[in-house]
């Protein structure tokens, strides 16, 4: 008995130790340590966990705390990750979001549930709940002025290109009217206070509105994610018809690079530090009283180094103003310096690197014409 464990073990490791199964099938975190004997696919932690909850689909085992017999040994070793991706990932559309072990818990539950309980991928043509080019539904939204969360119908108009929310079902004309291509979506669960929270934002008069929603059904909220992304897809296909997919898919719902509290003073550098919370999306960061606020107090562009943007250690020495956090962050702009300070020197050091991510990267023409607008309303 002990022999054939052995020899079980062994066999298992050569496994996996492939590297097809070097990291987790479903959100490709590296060296997962579990896997589904019925579905043959090595996984990490965090989503065997997910399998777990649908378990006439997936029975999972720990890699090196569970007894693997022969015939599981050799299911594991026919399939793994790459032939089970092929199965079960064959037809993903390509503006379907698969996320990623960064991603949150709702996004990667439904990500599996696509593809193993509902097979959406198996086979061209499954994918109706956000592939039709319309979607039409309740949301609960967020008050922009009591905070209180309502049902809402929105549409979703490929054929308008539009996003629309009705304060009332039989409304003829909506509250807002949206063009698609000015929108992105992120989830945003601990901001919003729920599971299945999606914050939706889009540019009116190059100012950013955030509208904040969620569903009761998991599915629900991410087939409305993936359906913002599959008309995003379809209208920018259109709009730049020599653009690779991949070039468009790049150009989809993107999440912010960073958000959090952070202290700042006015231009004048002498006023009071205020605490603001902070957004990052790319160049724009924006700054507001409270997480859930509709509309940014502000916005600093944050351009190319190349162009004369540069992010500072620390604040400029004599700096006047009080504050009470001490990890000051300077970003200067060909105009003038924006100062900063940090609760902690880890956040501190998250948000410069970020910023010099950011200052790094060449400047399209779009993003000239973002600063040639910054810099006239200032």
């Amino acid at each position: 008995m002990a022999g054939g464990n052995e020899r079980s073990m062994k066999a298992l490791k050569e496994v996996w130790k492939r590297a097809e199964n070097s990291s987790c099938a479903d959100c490709g975190k590296p060296d997962p340590d579990w896997a589904s004997s019925t579905l043959g696919v090595f996984i990490c932690l965090s989503c065997s966990g997910i399998h777990r909850n649908i378990p006439s689909i997936s029975k999972v085992k720990s890699l090196k705390m569970d007894y693997w017999d022969d015939a599981q040994v050799q299911f594991l070793a026919k399939h793994g990750n790459a032939v089970t991706k092929a199965i079960y990932e064959a037809h993903i559309p390509i503006y379907y979001y698969q996320p990623t072990y960064n991603d949150c818990q709702v996004l990667r539950e439904q990500w599996i549930r696509a593809k193993y309980e509902r097979k959406e991928f198996t086979e061209p043509g499954k994918q109706s709940p956000y592939s039709d080019g319309v979607k039409e539904g309740i949301l609960w939204k967020r008050g922009r002025d009591n905070g209180q969360f309502l049902p809402r119908k929105f549409l979703l108009s490929e054929r308008e290109g539009c996003l629309k929310y009705f304060t009332k079902q039989d409304a003829k004309e909506p509250k807002i009217n949206v063009k698609i291509d000015v929108i992105n979506a992120t989830f945003q669960p601990e901001k919003i206070g729920n599971p299945n929270g999606l914050q939706i934002t889009y540019l009116k008069d190059n100012k950013t509105r955030n509208i904040f929603v969620y569903h009761e059904s998991g599915k629900e909220v991410v087939d409305w994610f993936n359906a913002i992304r599959s008309v995003q897809f379809h209208y920018l296909k259109v709009a730049f018809p020599i653009a690779s997919d991949n070039e468009i898919k790049n150009r989809l719902t993107r999440n912010f690079l960073k958000e959090g509290y952070m202290e700042k003073t006015g231009p004048k550098q002498r006023e009071a530090f205020k605490k603001r919370w902070f957004t990052l999306d790319h160049r724009r960061l924006m700054y507001f009283k409270d997480p859930l606020d509709a509309f940014a107090k502000g916005e600093v562009f944050v351009g190319s180094r190349e162009n004369g943007y540069s992010v500072q250690k620390g604040l400029p020495s004599g700096t006047q103003g009080n504050f009470s956090w001490h990890y000051g962050i300077t970003i200067v702009t060909p105009d003038r310096e924006y100062l900063f300070t940090c609760e902690t020197e880890s956040e501190q050091l998250e948000w410069i690197r970020v910023f010099t991510s950011v200052i790094n990267q060449a400047m399209t023409p779009q993003e000239y014409a973002i600063e040639a607008y910054f810099k006239f309303k200032s």
